[in-house]
């Protein structure tokens, strides 16, 4: 008997006949198991006497004081402090967190990166997930029924959200540069699978559109500063004519204003250029940079405050919420230089 407390989920799976997963949601007491199913691996924990401290709570039927995290993409700028707050709120809230990171931008690796928090005993699951992919019924699915919310991900009714109105800031963006008297304007988008990205390219489109304008010319970036570069430099380059660029992120306006300076171009007498995010260099930029800023801190709090309440009431609304950024202006924009 001195070696039934080394057993694991999978040792059980495996004489149950079931995968790790299904162990882990009879454990959990989640309601997508067949009973059969569910009364023989019970009938084989208790046979073992399998009952670590995790798994013991939970047949009890107390709360872990355990959140997950899953998330991906999170060596960008957003992600990373998204992570870093959420990790503050739950401290704050009593709650341990459990950080499961996507590999990669596929269905599959996010699949593996939901699959793998099942091992520990969870109330609930945070989905940072800026890429498309994987849907919300996907996700309920693998994960058996936990609570979920997810964060700036796409905006599904049917999906408990919390977001960053991106549509607002782009809207707030170009609304100071048309205030200021810019017409002709470039864009650079940020990249086509993101859902921050399509959203903020369609509200830019649709805007313009509403005052009777469209872009000069519009490149995709991939958030990086080189992007930013290339992009700019390709449309000055072709002769390209505007008077402000909107860029979809810092990092893109970063290389976007280098490329104007090393063409002989005067930042904003020449072009005004706007970004998105208030990175904590925005400010430094040479010269500083009219911005959105994202509150990641506001949005690690409200993703765990919604968790918490979809673990504490079940019948607590599915719904997207959204948190309202605020534009910065400083020294990158001005009124446009007639000749």
């Amino acid at each position: 008997m001195t070696n039934i407390r080394r057993l694991t989920l999978r040792d059980i799976a495996k004489m149950a006949g079931v995968s790790y997963q299904t162990v882990s949601r009879v454990i959990n007491n989640h309601p997508y198991v067949a009973e059969a199913t569910r009364q023989r691996v019970l009938d084989l924990i208790n046979a073992l006497d399998y009952h670590p401290n995790k798994a013991a709570r939970s047949l009890a039927g107390h709360q872990a004081n355990t959140i997950a995290l899953v998330a991906s993409e999170i060596h960008d700028y957003g992600p990373a402090q998204v992570v870093i707050n959420i990790e503050r709120a739950a401290k704050t809230l009593g709650y341990e967190l459990v950080l499961s990171i996507a590999t990669d931008t596929s269905s599959s690796s996010m699949r593996a990166a939901i699959n793998s928090i099942l091992h520990y005993r969870v109330d609930g699951i945070l989905i940072l997930k800026p890429i498309s992919g994987i849907s919300y019924p996907e996700m309920m699915q693998i994960s058996g029924g936990l609570p979920i919310v997810q964060i700036n991900s796409q905006n599904d009714p049917a999906a408990p959200s919390m977001m960053i109105d991106q549509d607002y800031g782009m809207r707030c963006l170009l609304d100071h540069l048309i205030d200021i008297g810019h017409r002709e304007m470039a864009v650079i988008y940020g990249p086509s699978n993101y859902y921050d990205a399509i959203v903020r390219q369609l509200a830019c489109g649709t805007f313009l559109h509403e005052k009777g304008l469209q872009a000069v010319d519009s490149r995709e970036g991939d958030w990086t500063a080189v992007s930013g570069y290339q992009s700019m430099k390709s449309m000055l380059e072709q002769g390209r004519h505007f008077t402000a660029v909107l860029a979809a992120n810092d990092q893109m306006a970063l290389g976007a204003m280098r490329a104007m300076r090393e063409h002989g171009l005067r930042i904003p007498q020449d072009i005004s250029i706007v970004g998105f995010d208030d990175v904590p260099e925005a400010a430094f930029y040479e010269p500083p940079l009219t911005t959105i800023r994202q509150d990641f801190a506001l949005l690690g709090e409200n993703s765990i405050a919604y968790l918490v309440e979809r673990i504490q009431k079940p019948d607590t609304p599915v719904e997207c919420r959204q948190i309202r950024p605020q534009l910065f202006e400083r020294l990158s924009t001005a009124a446009p230089h007639r000749v």
